[in-house]
This record gives structure tokens, sequence and C-alpha cells, in this order.
């Protein structure tokens, strides 16, 4: 065959470079990356300790806040401190701004109607309360409802429990004013005060207003109405104090009036087993009130210990 009249010549291009030979990659490192010397190894080892360092002594400075007062003479921030044992808790401490007149309650009278439950020594609540009848209150917010009942039944003293300085400053603020001089403020764990710092049959009842729900299923074991925690509190009570639970999250009253209903040491108030109207000692809260204009149903929950 003959060849092509006028063939087109190959025109010989650059020739392709060669590849760098790039040192061998040290195993973790990236690919392409110069194997570190002696030096940077050292430089980076100097860096992850000053990080460390830094680390640390921020976790230092975060636990002594906690740790400290916010007011001196006033409530503790961590009352019981390291020398109880941690427990999954039905509580949530928080922070938030405290006003010029709870601040002024806090200081003025938490040294006379104040206490830190610190689980070091058992209480004298006869001394405490001036022989009055001694009701444990968990949880008062902002203490509306309980300077309300300490006023309408000055013979009956009102131990009331909580972890939130505003509401605790709000509280004596409130007590102060109304003239009521039968509530005394308790920081911290309700259950290290009943557990160790009341002794047997000490109380004359028990109220529980509006606990925290934790509404979460996995949150359920925070709740703080359990049979763990009525075997505790059945101990504290006299026989026929009462126990008094409310709430406006429905699972959480069926699980109260489950739990107490099925304890050999409580009887419900109630002939037919269910839950009792709002009796007339308890003041409408004003968190009771949002939740009735939200349209939330709030359960009353009596029982008496046997």
């Amino acid at each position: 065959m003959s060849e092509p009249a006028n063939p087109t010549p190959e025109t010989p291009g650059p020739a392709p470079e060669a590849s760098p030979v790039l040192p061998e990659t040290p195993p973790g490192a990236a690919p392409g990356t110069a194997p570190l010397t002696d030096a940077d190894a050292d430089a980076n080892a100097d860096a992850d300790a000053d990080a460390a360092q830094r680390r640390a002594a921020s976790f230092e400075r975060q636990r002594r806040l906690r740790q400290e007062p916010r007011f001196p003479g006033g409530p503790a921030a961590d009352p019981a401190g390291s020398h109880h044992e941690r427990r999954i808790r039905s509580f949530q401490p928080r922070r938030s701004r405290v006003t010029a007149g709870q601040e002024d309650a806090l200081q003025r009278l938490w040294p006379k109607w104040g206490l830190d439950i610190d689980g070091r020594g058992v209480l004298d609540l006869p001394a405490l309360f001036d022989g009055l009848p001694v009701v444990l209150e968990i949880g008062f917010g902002m203490g509306e409802a309980t300077a309300q009942m300490a006023a309408e039944d000055p013979d009956t003293g009102i131990l009331a429990v909580d972890v939130h300085t505003p509401g605790q400053g709000n509280l004596l603020g409130l007590a102060d004013r109304a003239g009521v001089s039968n509530v005394r403020v308790a920081n911290g764990d309700a259950i290290i005060l009943l557990r160790e710092m009341l002794e047997p049959e000490a109380l004359d009842g028990l109220r529980v207003y509006f606990p925290d729900p934790w509404p979460k299923k996995r949150h359920h074991k925070r709740r703080l109405i359990q049979p763990e925690f009525l075997d505790l509190v059945a101990g504290r009570l006299k026989p026929g104090a009462l126990v008094h639970c409310a709430t406006d999250w429905e699972p959480y009253a069926e699980q109260m009036l489950e739990v107490l209903t099925a304890h050999p040491r409580f009887e419900n108030t109630r002939s037919d087993g269910g839950y009792a109207p709002r009796p007339a000692f308890r003041p409408l809260t004003r968190f009771e009130g949002q939740g009735l204009d939200k349209g939330h149903v709030v359960h009353d929950v009596l029982f008496t210990r046997r």
C-alpha cells in the first residue's frame, strides 16, 4: 500500500517532568508532609502540655466558682460538697439574676432563717421552730405560695427546701414583709436533708408542689416521687402525717398516684382511691395559673402515713 501524499509529521512535545521524590511519610502523618524532626516533636509536646494546663486551670476556676457562695454569709454554692456521694438528682440547679431586693433579704435574713443542707448534723426542729409542728416543702419556686400558707397558718412551721437562689431571697423577703416567723429556708438537696439531718418521725407533713416532671422517658428516673423516695420519707413522717403532691403534668400525676397507692405505709385520703380536689390551704400559684391558661389539668394527690 502506498503512503499518504502529505503525511502529517508528529510534533514532538515537551518531555514529561520527572515526579519529585518525596521523603517517606511517617506513620500517622498526612501524605506528602515532611517527617517531624526531634525539635518539632518537642515543640508539639510542649504545646499539648500548655493546652492541658490551661484546661486544668479553667476547670479549677469553674470548680471554685461553683463552691464559693454568691453572697458572703448567705446560702452556700454546694453545701454538701464532696463528703456525700453523688446520685441521680431530681432537680437541676440553675443560676439566674438576683434582684437588689432578693440580695438584701439574703444578706439580712439568711443568718436568722436560712440553713445549708450539709449533711453534717441532725436538726433540732423543735428548737428551730419554737415547738411548732413542722411540714417539709420540697421545691417552692419563688415562694409566693409558701409565704401565703405560712401567714394563713402561723401555728405550723414550714421547712422550705430549694436550690434556686433568687427564690430563696424572694421567700425570705416575702416572709419578712408579711411579718411571719414560721418559715425556714433550707438550701441544698432534700434527699440529704431527709437521710442525714432529720430524726425519725420528725415531720408532720410533706408538700411537693409542681416538681420537675422530667417529661422525656429517659429522664423519668430523675422524678422525685419514686418508691425509694417514699421509703425514706415514711421513716421521717409521724403517723397520720399528710403527704400532698400536686402537678399539672398528667403522666407524672398518674405515677404519683400509682407509687403512693402501692406503698404499704401510705393511705389515700380519697375513698375512691383517686385524685383529690385542691384543698383550701394550697393557694393557686402563679405557675399553676399559667398552666391552667394553657389548658393543663392540675391533679392533687393526698395520702396519709399509716
